[in-house]
């Protein structure tokens, strides 16, 4: 597996572009900090104030960063073969299928599993038909990477940093597989 991380410049794939990303080499019993990898990469766009404040990737870093196009064999080789682990699918997958059919004109969908989803399906579940009967409501709980860890006492780290948050997500998986699944849990559990 390969735990990803993608930073922006905001939140629609269509309109915003990639400025980090982070990889992590993974399995459920291991993490390969040694063989991560992290690039800083150059918008076509301007930075927005906004998105500076939550990544804290600043104007003068992304103007000596290579453009997508530079890094994207190396990216692509880093997740070929490897199940992608990731916090919120729809950011990561969304803005890697944008960026490349912008770039070569050919898009990108790859299966996933969603440490967010995995949390979701435990803690934002409706209530049931006799919840419901009972007038019970859907639970609230956060799903947010840092809460989801800090419920497996997981230790907490800066968010927003595209490395940072793919270890983070890689840890959360095994968390979630330690307390929730098995090694042994079949894959169908987790993809999406």
């Amino acid at each position: 597996m390969a735990a990803l991380d993608i930073e922006t410049t905001g939140l629609d794939p269509a309109r915003d572009e990639i400025v980090s990303i982070g990889v992590v080499p993974m399995t459920v019993a291991y993490i390969r900090a040694s063989a991560s990898r992290y690039w800083v990469v150059s918008p076509n766009g301007e930075l927005k104030p906004e998105s500076v404040t939550i990544h804290t990737i600043t104007h003068a870093q992304v103007d000596e960063a290579p453009d997508l196009d530079a890094v994207l064999g190396e990216l692509l080789e880093a997740l070929a073969g490897r199940i992608v682990v990731v916090h919120c699918r729809g950011i990561e997958r969304g803005f890697l299928d944008a960026a490349l059919r912008a770039r070569i004109g050919e898009g990108i969908e790859f299966p996933v599993i969603d440490t967010m989803e995995l949390e979701a399906r435990l803690y934002r579940s409706p209530p049931g038909f006799f919840g419901w009967l009972l007038g019970r409501r859907r639970r609230t709980e956060s799903i947010r990477l840092a809460d989801s860890r800090s419920r497996y006492r997981l230790p907490r780290y800066r968010a927003h940093h595209a490395l940072t948050d793919a270890l983070a997500t890689a840890e959360l998986l095994q968390a979630q597989v330690a307390h929730r699944f098995s090694p042994e849990s079949l894959l169908s559990e987790l993809w999406l």
